[in-house]
C-alpha cells in the first residue's frame, strides 16, 4: 500500500494486505466503494487518511472490532469537525512498533556482527515509536526451519518461519547502547500511549497483542532513550553520538512509506553516505516500492505473503513478512 496513491486504491490495497484480519479486510474494501466515507476521509490531510490510523482511531472511540462495517461508517460520518475520532486522527500517527519484526532483523544483526568480531552494537532506530525494537538481546527467538527449530535468547518468545540460507546466530548479538529517533516518541510508562499502541494491533491478532504487552514489560524495566526529531536532519548527529558506545547500526522498519518521493530519495542518499563514510551500518525493513535501490538488488522476487524487503548496508538480503511471521533469506 502506498500512502500517496489514490485514496480508494489505498483502501483496496489495505484490504488485500490485511487479509489475515477479516474485520479490516471487509471494512477497507467497503470504504473503497463508499463515496460518502471517501469524501469524509478526503477532508483530512493526506497522511492522516491512511487505513491503519483511521481504523485505529475509530476503534479507540468505541467502534467494535470485530464488528459490522455499518458501525464504522456511522462513527466516521457522525463525527463532526471537532469530533473525537477526527481529533485522534489529527493528533496521533501510525506507530505500530511491531516487536515481532525482531525475529527477521536479528539475522541481519548477526551478519554484521561477524564482521566486527562480536563487538556490542550501538543501536539507533529511526522512527522508533516507543523503542520496543531496541531490545533484541532481551527476547527469545524460535526460528522454525526445514531442519527443525533454532531457539536462542532469553525473554519473551518471538517465532518466525525461515526459508533459505539465513545466518541464524547461536547467540543474539549484544547491545552496548540503544537510542531512538521519532517525531513524536511514545512513552512506555504512559497509559494513553500504551492504549494507542494496543489499539493499533489489528482486531484478530491476539498473538501480536500478547507480544506487545510482553515487550512493554521489557522496556519499562529499562526505558529507552528516544528523542524527538526529524530523520532527515537529526540522523547524522545521533549517529556521531552513538558511535561513542560502539559500532553503530541504524535500523528502521515500516517507516519510509510515510515519506514522499523526494524525502525517500534524500533519506536513501543520506544513509548510504553515512555507510560509505564508515559511520554506521544500515539495516532496513521496508515495503518494496519505497527504497527501490535496495529492492532492485534482490536476487529473486518475493514469495507470497512476504511484504517487506530486508536490506543490509543498502543491499537486499531477504524478504520478510510485515509482522515478522516469516523470513526468506536470499542466496
Amino acid at each position: 500500500m502506498d500512502l500517496w496513491h489514490d485514496l480508494a486504491d489505498q483502501y483496496r490495497a489495505f484490504a488485500r494486505d490485511a487479509a489475515d484480519s477479516p474485520t479490516f479486510a471487509v471494512w477497507s474494501a467497503a470504504v473503497a466503494e463508499d463515496a460518502e466515507v471517501l469524501a469524509w476521509l478526503g477532508s483530512l490531510p493526506p497522511l492522516k487518511q491512511q487505513p491503519n490510523l483511521v481504523l485505529a482511531a475509530a476503534r479507540l472511540h468505541g467502534v467494535p472490532a470485530p464488528g459490522p462495517y455499518a458501525a464504522l461508517r456511522d462513527a466516521l460520518l457522525g463525527d463532526g469537525i471537532d469530533g473525537p475520532v477526527r481529533a485522534t486522527i489529527l493528533s496521533r500517527s501510525t506507530q505500530t512498533n511491531e516487536v515481532g519484526r525482531l525475529a527477521t532483523l536479528v539475522p541481519a544483526f548477526a551478519l554484521l556482527a561477524a564482521r566486527h568480531g562480536g563487538a556490542p552494537w550501538s543501536l539507533l532506530e529511526v522512527v522508533a515509536s516507543a523503542g520496543l525494537c531496541l531490545y533484541p538481546e532481551r527476547q527469545t527467538y524460535r526460528w522454525r526451519t526445514g531442519d527443525g527449530d533454532v531457539v536462542v535468547g532469553a525473554g519473551p518468545e518471538l517465532a518466525c518461519d525461515v526459508t533459505g540460507p539465513a545466518p541464524l546466530p547461536r547467540h543474539v548479538p549484544p547491545v552496548a547502547a540503544r537510542r531512538g529517533l521519532d517525531l513524536n516518541p511514545l512513552d512506555v510508562t504512559s497509559p494513553d500511549d500504551v492504549a494507542w499502541l494496543e489499539t493499533l494491533v489489528w482486531p484478530e491478532h491476539d498473538d501480536r497483542r500478547a507480544r506487545l504487552r510482553a515487550a512493554l514489560e521489557v522496556a519499562r524495566a529499562d526505558p529507552p532513550h528516544v528523542v524527538a526529531g526529524d530523520l532527515l536532519t537529526e540522523l547524522p548527529r545521533l549517529v556521531e553520538e552513538a558511535a561513542a558506545d560502539g559500532p553503530v547500526v541504524v535500523l528502521h522498519s515500516a517507516v519510509i512509506a510515510y515519506l514522499d518521493d523526494a524525502q525517500r530519495v534524500a533519506f536513501d542518499e543520506l544513509v548510504r553516505g553515512l555507510v560509505a563514510d564508515g559511520a554506521c551500518h544500515w539495516v532496513s525493513n521496508e515495503s518494496p516500492g519505497v527504497l527501490p535501490s535496495i529492492t532492485a538488488s534482490a536476487a529473486s522476487p518475493a514469495p507470497e505473503h512476504h511484504a517487506f524487503v530486508l536490506g543490509v548496508d543498502g543491499r537486499a538480503v531477504a524478504w520478510t513478512h510485515g509482522h515478522g511471521r516469516t523470513l526468506h533469506w536470499l542466496a
